[in-house]
């Protein structure tokens, strides 16, 4: 029992401190492989409740919704291009739920 309280802990500890690692933008990790240029970057998603509004606001990091994304180093967690991603991925999922 006390393994599972201290797993416990470890995991709430280590949430919190995720959670106040991520930057104001929402970017959690920002890698150049060549600089300005194309980059890894892991940012949280975008909350469903403002995908479709004129100002989108990312989900809190510790939901766990996290896009991996590969491409331009100017990429904005909240631009018009991951905007356009989410709400395609989201019509998708959609559909298939309808169709099971």
């Amino acid at each position: 029992m006390k393994r599972i309280g201290t797993m416990v802990s470890m995991l709430v500890l280590a949430g919190s401190l995720a959670g106040s690692a991520m930057a104001e933008d929402g970017i959690l990790l920002k890698e150049p492989f060549t600089p300005d240029s194309y980059c890894h970057m892991k940012f949280t998603a975008i909350n469903e409740s403002t995908l479709f509004a004129s100002d989108p606001r990312l989900k809190d990091a510790s939901s766990g919704d996290v896009i991996d994304y590969y491409g331009s180093c100017d990429e904005s967690p909240t631009g018009a291009d991951q905007v356009a991603a989410q709400k395609r991925e989201l019509t998708r999922h959609h559909w298939d739920l309808d169709e099971s």
